[in-house]
């Protein structure tokens, strides 16, 4: 029997400020523990290992099946002619899965020019797939949704979009804050597999609860429960298959929910598509100890005889170099058998970090001018600087800065702040975009007919395109372009605007 958990109720509306370089609260207020409590519940030794897990054989551990389908979930099996087409022997699944050519076109890509990705997926899924799977049982969904961390990330914890999605889940930080993670300079729940699955669970919820489908869930996951709810509205229907034929929908998302069910069909079929040999990292088991905030990880690691960069395996969550200064206590991870060198270990108050960069102004001089100039969040620096006035440093005062005093400040460790910024990139997509934008208008501009003296107009409405207008009044895309070419050579379309279509 899978055992089961009464989950602590998840705070779903705690929201910390980002690591901007403006004033922020004092972090201690914005330290969000109910996640981190529920994880710690998660231990191989204690609760993980579930005996019937190896019974699906040839599946990747953490797979639904037979001894694992329970209600009020539904049984779904892959419809007899993928069967016979593919020889499977695990046809059933607690997701949805379909065998079209969407599927199709995916499974041949990870069994083929994808094949690599494949196997690094699953070999990260030996270590991460069987908690995960225990964590959306415990919530009472579906095991098989793994497949979507394994379409989200390959079950990488340092995954990063470019839209700066990051984890094993990949929550954007507005996301990962409503669904209780916490994001500041310190640490970044959403790398955290356990944290971040807590998480994944509430919100797949919260989007099954809203659409009554996975397809649509899954899709919500991807493109946000905002854009799913326009696409059916916008189309009148609930199936994803069917939203997946008109133009709303990005390609990526028309993508997202075959290349999951894909990863699934594979996932749970191993032996039959070749992977006979894969080199399963070893599942996910670790010790706790407590030590204070502000700890640093580097004397920790060598009190407990690791190197540093196993330590941080271990807490992925932590972003920098030391536990967070502003909570009492912060639990630590640690391999199995680490543990006792750290009771051992006599002088734990030794640990603390105090071993900071400094910066010496050469002016007069406030925080907020340090923040920019070192991309560090004023509240970061106030916290580091409590004797020091936040608007007003004299020549030659010493500012102490959260970088470790022999780090480069271009180590990976704080490769986010140095990011290229963000309007840039967006200025380049825009510039391009107008290229593109320029060149179709221009191809329909030659085939268009042009409305002389127009007597009808059409209002633009919010979520219209300009094919969107076509499809409502009838009139040919290449017209509404030539008609109103002084409007639309400039630019998009924009709600309120008046376009003659008769």
């Amino acid at each position: 029997m899978i055992l089961k958990m009464a989950m602590v109720p998840l705070v779903m509306a705690l929201f910390l400020t980002s690591c901007s370089t403006g004033k922020r609260k004092s972090s201690k207020r914005s330290y969000n523990p109910s996640v981190a409590e529920q994880a710690e519940y998660y231990r191989v030794q204690e609760h993980l290992i579930e005996k019937d897990l190896p019974n699906c054989k040839g599946c990747i551990h953490g797979s639904a099946h037979t001894k694992t389908f329970t209600a009020p979930l539904n049984i779904y099996e892959i419809p007899s002619e993928a069967v016979a087409d593919l020889g499977l022997r695990n046809t059933k699944f607690d997701i949805p899965v379909a065998w079209n050519k969407q599927v199709a076109m995916w499974v041949k890509f990870f069994t083929g020019r994808g094949r690599k990705h494949f196997v690094n997926y699953t070999q990260r899924a030996g270590r991460y797939a069987p908690v995960l799977s225990k964590i959306m049982a415990d919530n009472g969904l579906p095991r098989d949704l793994i497949y979507l961390a394994m379409a989200e990330s390959g079950f990488t914890n340092h995954a990063r979009s470019w839209a700066k999605a990051v984890g094993p889940w990949q929550f954007m930080p507005y996301t990962g804050r409503k669904f209780g993670l916490n994001i500041d300079w310190y640490v970044d729940e959403r790398r955290d597999p356990l944290k971040a699955t807590i998480a994944a669970a509430n919100y797949l919820k919260t989007l099954h609860n809203l659409f009554g489908s996975w397809e649509l869930a899954a899709a919500g996951y991807n493109a946000g429960e905002g854009k799913i709810g326009r696409a059916v509205r916008m189309y009148h229907t609930k199936d994803f298959w069917q939203l997946t034929k008109g133009r709303y929908l990005r390609p990526e998302t028309k993508n997202y929910v075959p290349k999951i069910m894909a990863l699934a069909i594979i996932g749970k079929n191993l032996d039959v598509f070749g992977f006979t040999e894969i080199n399963f990292e070893k599942a996910l088991d670790y010790e706790e100890i407590m030590v204070k905030g502000n700890s640093d990880l580097y004397e920790i690691a060598e009190a407990v005889e690791l190197d540093f960069e196993e330590l941080k395996r271990y807490n992925p969550e932590i972003v920098r170099w030391q536990t967070p200064p502003y909570v009492e206590g912060y639990p630590l991870r640690l391999p199995v058998g680490a543990k006792d060198a750290w009771d051992d270990f006599k002088d734990k108050d030794s640990v603390v970090a105090d071993n900071f960069k400094t910066y010496v102004t050469s002016g007069q001089s406030s925080l907020a001018q340090i923040s920019k100039k070192f991309k560090v969040p004023v509240g970061v620096l106030s916290d580091l600087n409590p004797d020091l006035s936040e608007n007003s440093l004299d020549s030659k005062t010493v500012v102490h800065l959260p970088f470790r005093e022999d780090h480069s400040l271009m180590a990976d460790m704080y490769s986010d702040i140095y990011e290229k910024s963000k309007p840039k990139k967006m200025a380049r997509s825009r510039y391009g975009h107008r290229q593109g934008h320029s060149r179709s208008i221009s191809a329909y501009m030659k085939k268009g007919k042009r409305i002389k003296n127009p007597s009808k107009y059409y209002t633009v409405r919010k979520g219209d395109t300009l094919w969107r207008v076509a499809q409502r009044t009838g009139v040919p895309m290449s017209t509404i372009i030539r008609t109103n070419a002084h409007l639309i050579k400039r630019r998009q379309i924009n709600p309120g605007d008046k376009l003659a279509i008769k």
